[in-house]
């Protein structure tokens, strides 16, 4: 785009804001009204401009559409700048910060709230890609004895088969109902190399370079940022630690959103393999390993990476 029309669309103050949160998260129209306080038609109007401009563009999710900076426009110094200056200059900046901070809160608790719902009944219930030979195909990527991080562990099905030859497990759920019912299970079986902790996979409550193995079963596309997941998870493993990934294939089925507190439709192949190598890690792969034998036929994917140094990896 040419200076002039980049100096034209960035020299109104509501686009700027627009710009400025679609930086840090994507969001919605609905979550654009409450955070700014604009009617609908005033926001719509500016999206659409700064769509035409190539600065943002929209991601369906269902019935939602999703907004966030284009890779192109954050690579462009003149936007960088002028969102670096409106956080500065701009007093409604603070206020805008605060109104995201809230909806971004909202909605983790959104999902605590559903797998809080779940504690207790969740391993008796059908869940898309929830395949024992997915699992056996991570399983066997193992090689005990090794200190494990279970990310996103539920009622800690999948940990209390690692720990019992594992050196330790790190189980890590956000539901506080989730992590009571795991600590309960584990005290239940006399297992005392399992440990629970409740936090979130975008931010673990574990050290940096702690562990040899981080499993994500069935979790990812809970995640609000699957990347930042990724990063958190190339953060605490330690040099030639590996990462084990087993989640959905990518579908079009909209109601498994609203069912199963889903953010994400899966991930295609292509897509898991990128999320790796931006985060960090060497010999990746990805596969799908599994197709449910029912309608809609879900199919399980499994991505591995290791973090380099890896003493799994020849290359």
């Amino acid at each position: 785009m040419d200076l002039l029309t980049s100096l034209r669309i960035l020299s109104d103050a509501g686009r700027l804001r627009l710009l400025r949160l679609l930086a840090r998260e994507e969001l919605s129209v609905a979550d654009l009204q409450e955070i700014l306080g604009m009617g609908q038609s005033r926001i719509s109007m500016q999206l659409s401009q700064l769509r035409s401009a190539g600065f943002v563009e929209v991601r369906k999710q269902g019935q939602r559409s999703l907004y966030h900076l284009t890779p192109a426009a954050k690579e462009e110094s003149i936007v960088a700048d002028a969102i670096e200056r409106t956080a500065a200059e701009m007093p409604e900046s603070v206020q805008d910060d605060l109104a995201l901070n809230l909806i971004l809160s909202r909605r983790k608790d959104h999902l605590r709230g559903y797998f809080d719902e779940l504690a207790g009944k969740f391993g008796r219930s059908y869940v898309p890609g929830r395949s024992w030979k997915a699992l056996s195909e991570a399983l066997l990527k193992l090689l005990p004895p090794l200190v494990i991080a279970d990310l996103g562990a539920g009622e800690g099905t999948l940990s209390l088969m690692l720990a019992q030859r594992a050196k330790k497990v790190i189980a890590v759920d956000a539901s506080p109902k989730m992590v009571e019912y795991g600590v309960g299970l584990a005290r239940r079986n006399g297992i005392e190399n399992l440990e629970y902790r409740q936090g979130d996979m975008e931010d673990l409550p574990i050290a940096e370079s702690s562990v040899d193995l981080v499993l994500i079963h069935q979790a990812l596309h809970h995640a609000i940022h699957p990347q930042t997941a990724l990063r958190e998870s190339y953060r605490v493993l330690k040099p030639g630690g590996r990462l084990i990934i087993l989640d959905l294939l990518k579908h079009d089925i909209d109601e498994v959103r609203d069912l199963y507190a889903d953010l994400w439709p899966g991930f295609s192949l292509a897509e898991l393999m990128e999320m790796l190598r931006i985060a960090g890690f060497a010999m990746r792969e990805a596969s799908t390993v599994d197709r449910a034998a029912e309608p809609p036929f879900f199919e399980s994917v499994l991505a591995v990476g290791s973090k380099p140094d890896s003493p799994f990896s020849t290359e």
